[in-house]
């Protein structure tokens, strides 16, 4: 599969102790085209709210990715 690019969350605004507040939750990840003219995007869960943002992955996160392959 192609290089990890992004990881998808779903994104929940909730409100406590009288504070806006969210929760985000991985859901998936996107991996560019061998082309670099789009992506594949895998849900492993489908929101609720049918919010998903992607996000970089920090060098951390891209490495544990690596290994998981």
């Amino acid at each position: 599969m192609a290089n990890l690019a992004f990881y998808a969350y779903t994104v929940v605004d909730f409100e406590q102790d009288g504070k806006r507040r969210s929760n985000w939750l991985r859901v998936g990840a996107a991996f560019e085209h061998k082309d670099g003219e789009g992506f594949d995007i895998l849900l492993d869960a489908l929101p609720v709210n049918g919010r998903v943002s992607l996000r970089k992955p920090k060098s951390k996160e891209a490495l544990e990715a690596a290994k998981d392959e």
